[in-house]
């Protein structure tokens, strides 16, 4: 038969061969609730002709569970069946009950699993079923259901979090930057421990500020401590807004990816691959340790990356333009195209309609500008810029000031003239401050590019991150790891860095989708037909 899969844990959930339906249920970020009384119902298939001995129901739920009744096509595959209690409500156990065949039948069949907790006296926990993945199939079919509802832990690895921060001594919350996570081992997903969700985490950005949270048991946020680069204390907390974008990638930072080792006993053995995204919105983080479900700890400490601009001799200036990796404009002129990414890009200009406008820039990485260049537009030359600040920040919040420009002339259309700076530091986040043009209400320009004063190389066989691990019940052990080169499209489940490759397979995946949901609801419907 083909496998029934219901997984709860995504959103929206991912289906194959079912159509569920539900009474008394509740959607929470990574589970379905069942109430006291409630049930769900699950459609599915099974093909013509086709004869089952006996088929798998495998269910994963969250924390403590109130007893349930399941039934195939209403008869009894299991009736007030009550797991054993749970170390905790955060722990994910997994059960399987067994399903004869001869309760299946050609076509349509339904699968309900109910609470049934009216039914019961007492008990403990709250009550309800945390159900996270479903699965029926053949007991035929060996570790198959098994290998599809492990499937998908790494895409579940990275999350969006929304914040807020309260300084101490504030009464108010305010708004902060989200937080995108990722910790990914994927190379070691098959191993249960690594598929466990995180329950705490810690990291430090490169000026020293520092956070610590604990998550809610069901992901859906976390609370927490923070102390900033100047020593100010506060809360932080989140809410989760739903699963990092397709290929990881977000507000100008991608997932770095490790070859990571183990040290055991003196000898250092291969321990799989590592992806890991931790962007607050600030600088980059240096140091990460976080703790999972199942009792394992982990910290590293990360060797920033030397920033890769085009090849050059040894101390010779770079141009790292391609490094930015977010344009922003006070003001721009979008009707005809004259947008503020169009400085980056040949092609087109920069038109605002102020004579005072703004520019920032994001780096993927701190990098330090030694020297830029601005390039005249096409027209009007009182559109160009003649007094102007340049000034960098860590964290795109406190502002330097790394150079100033008065009375300057463009002499002619598409000129360009380079300035250097005064001070050089390594900075995420630049921004040109144009004060003033030369007498029109529109400021103009066609390019703006970044170069870095050179830098050395790595000296080879450095790791890139130093730390340890330690499981749970067992001696920490020395881990380390070496960055490598993002995976390409389909290596690991995740998208390439091209756009069209992204479109291409999320099409391909979400036609797919669409086509076996009409398929079965078109046999359902056959097969209900009075």
């Amino acid at each position: 038969m083909d496998l029934v899969f219901a997984d709860f844990a995504t959103r929206p959930a991912k289906l194959a061969n079912a159509v569920v339906r539900q009474d008394r249920c509740a959607v929470a970020p990574t589970y379905v609730v069942v109430a006291s009384g409630g049930h769900l119902a699950v459609d599915f298939m099974v093909p013509d002709g086709e004869e089952i001995a006996e088929a798998e129901l495998r269910m994963s739920v969250l924390g403590v569970a109130a007893p349930l009744d399941a039934q195939v096509n209403g008869e009894p595959v299991a009736k007030g069946f009550l797991l054993p209690g749970a170390e905790g409500p955060d722990t994910v156990r997994e059960f399987v009950l067994t399903v004869p065949g001869t309760a299946l039948r050609p076509g349509a069949n339904v699968l309900a699993i109910r609470n049934a907790a009216a039914d019961e006296d007492g008990g403990e926990g709250d009550g309800v079923i945390r159900l996270r993945t479903l699965t029926v199939d053949s007991a035929a079919h060996d570790g198959r259901a098994l290998r599809k509802s492990g499937h998908g832990a790494g895409e579940r690895s990275g999350w969006v979090f929304a914040t807020e921060r309260r300084r101490l001594g504030a009464s108010a919350w305010q708004p902060g930057a989200d937080l995108r996570l990722q910790l990914d081992r994927s190379e070691t997903r098959d191993e249960a421990g690594e598929r466990e969700p995180v329950t705490r985490l810690a990291w430090r950005g490169t000026t020293g500020a520092e956070s610590s949270v604990a998550f809610r048991t069901d992901l859906s946020g976390f609370h927490g401590h923070f102390r900033d680069a100047d020593g100010s204390l506060g809360e932080l907390r989140g809410t989760l807004t739903g699963p990092l974008p397709q290929g990881g990638r977000g507000a100008g930072a991608a997932p770095q990816h490790f070859t990571t080792e183990e040290e055991h006993d003196g000898v250092w053995s291969p321990a799989g691959r590592l992806r890991l995204l931790l962007d607050d919105g600030g600088v980059p983080v240096d140091r990460v340790t976080w703790s999972d479900r199942a009792g394992a700890a982990t910290s590293l400490s990360l060797l920033l990356p030397v920033v890769a601009g085009r090849p050059t001799a040894p101390g010779e200036r770079r141009d790292v333009t391609e490094l930015v990796t977010q344009v922003w404009a006070s003001d721009e002129f979008t009707d005809f195209g004259e947008v503020a990414e169009n400085l980056l890009k040949s092609g087109g200009k920069w038109l605002a309609h102020e004579q005072d406008p703004e520019l920032s820039f994001t780096f993927d990485l701190p990098v330090a500008v030694s020297a830029y260049s601005l390039t005249s537009a096409n027209d009007v030359p009182e559109r160009d810029p003649a007094e102007w600040v340049l000034e960098g920040s860590s964290d795109g919040r406190s502002w330097t000031p790394l150079d100033s420009r008065e009375g300057e002339v463009f002499r002619g259309r598409y000129q360009c003239k380079e300035f250097t700076l005064a001070r050089s530091e390594a900075c995420r986040y630049y921004r040109l401050r144009i004060i003033d043009n030369h007498g029109a209400d529109e400021t103009q320009l066609l390019d703006v590019r970044f170069f870095d004063g050179g830098a050395e190389a790595a000296a080879p066989g450095v790791s890139d991150f130093v730390g340890y691990r330690q499981s749970a019940d067992a001696e920490p052990v020395g881990y380390r790891g070496t960055r490598i080169p993002a995976p390409a499209t389909g290596a690991d489940g995740q998208g390439g860095d091209e756009p069209g490759e992204l479109l291409a397979a999320d099409f391909s995946d979400t036609a797919r989708n669409l086509q076996d949901a009409a398929r079965l609801l078109e046999q359902l419907t056959r097969y209900l037909r009075p």
